[in-house]
């Protein structure tokens, strides 16, 4: 991905110039910022520490302390908010603390404040960050008048020193918390994938079978009062009927299918996604080796998936051909679908690339994407393997 020349990459800030560029001035901003935020943050990490500590014998210290502590992650807040917007410095937000009381009372809501590591660090970085807020804003003023010519290589020491503190002292406290925020994004991309599912079954029910069913009982109706006036117009009226049914089961028939289809549930994917390729406009070789099944979550996801992408073949590649491509390796499915169309596909094209990869990674699913332009196409998925038996064995 090509970033933006506005958007430094946080790990490689951009090069110092003898020019003053708008990225130097953010810098000093920043940096004459320090002062105040480093006065502000001292005295409230001392105003906790003396207060909470010294309450400790009480009834109210810990509470004072565990909302010190909290307090302190809103600094922590703050303090990512001003290297992200200054700095260009980018960390993810750690995860929150419950908001009320747990069950259990009080103390365990007190434990979990007292052992919360990223109000600690965030407490510890407000209170070492004075005497580097006085060197920092004292230089950066002095610079602004005396070294001139140099002021930008100074600022970006300076900055890369701030941009090390934020980085060791501010991110999530650890691969546990980047692994509950990412759990978090999935269950909300599973809730919404979901309801859009429904939404589209509603509106499929309610567009085609049952509009279908209503005009059938209106059709019907008419056929049953020209029965003794006109039999021949009735008999018509009956036959357009019968056409109407057999096309409204065809649609419930789809409807299913769309759903979770009997083929899938009853023959597995070889003859599911066998089924797909042979409604697939273009010519499509479908090869499936799979020791067994997997677990009917995974089984699904898969063939939807590669629904999903033969559909963007028959209508957006203008491929003579294409192939699908099953197997399992180690824990993992893998699925392969390529064609040799004319290429160019992009995850935000609306092609539904986009929708697929978050449908994949909220199962710890990968998607790679490979189509440049003139083609060919390929695009691999893959999705955690789980035994079929195991995991019915877990949901008994």
């Amino acid at each position: 991905m090509t970033m933006s020349p506005s958007v430094p990459d946080p790990d490689r800030p951009p090069p110092a110039l003898l020019a003053l560029d708008r990225w130097t001035w953010r810098e000093i901003a920043h940096l004459l910022v320090n002062l105040p935020m480093a006065i502000a943050g001292f005295v409230y990490a001392i105003l906790v520490i003396a207060v909470g500590v010294g309450l400790s014998v009480t009834v109210i210290g810990l509470p004072v302390l565990v909302a010190g502590l909290r307090g302190a992650r809103v600094l922590g807040r703050v303090e990512r908010g001003r290297a992200r917007s200054l700095l260009g410095v980018r960390i993810e937000e750690p995860s929150p603390l419950p908001s009320g009381l747990q069950e259990g009372g009080v103390f365990p809501w007190l434990w979990s404040g007292l052992k919360d590591p990223v109000g600690w660090r965030s407490l510890l970085y407000a209170f070492v960050r004075l005497p580097w807020g006085v060197l920092t804003s004292a230089v950066t003023l002095v610079s602004l008048i005396v070294l001139w010519p140099v002021l930008p290589f100074i600022v970006r020491g300076l900055t890369a020193a701030d941009r090390a503190m934020v980085r060791g002292l501010l991110p999530p406290s650890d691969e546990l918390e980047r692994r509950i925020a990412e759990l978090e994004s999935d269950r909300g991309v599973v809730v919404d994938t979901a309801a859009a599912d429904l939404r589209r079954i509603e509106r499929d029910l309610h567009d085609g079978a049952q509009a279908r069913l209503v005009a059938l009982a209106m059709g019907l109706g008419l056929a049953k009062e020209k029965l003794t006036d006109d039999p021949e117009a009735a008999a018509r009226m009956v036959d357009e009927a019968h056409g109407e049914i057999k096309v409204a089961l065809q649609e419930l028939r789809d409807l299913a299918r769309g759903i979770h289809p009997a083929v899938l549930t009853d023959r597995g994917l070889d003859a599911a996604l066998s089924a797909i390729a042979s409604r697939c406009t273009v010519p499509v070789n479908v090869s499936v080796d799979l020791p067994g099944r997997p677990a009917e979550a995974i089984e699904g996801i898969a063939y939807f998936t590669v629904s999903e992408l033969l559909q963007n073949v028959s209508k957006h590649s203008g491929a003579r051909s294409a192939s699908v491509e099953v197997w399992r390796a180690s824990d993992r499915l893998l699925i392969k679908v390529t064609d040799d169309g004319s290429g160019g596909a992009r995850m935000g094209g609306g092609s539904g690339m986009a929708g697929l990869a978050e449908r994949l990674g909220a199962v710890d699913g990968l998607f790679v994407l490979d189509s440049p332009v003139g083609g060919p196409t390929a695009v691999t998925a893959e999705l955690p393997w789980r035994d079929r038996a195991r995991a019915g064995s877990r949901a008994s």
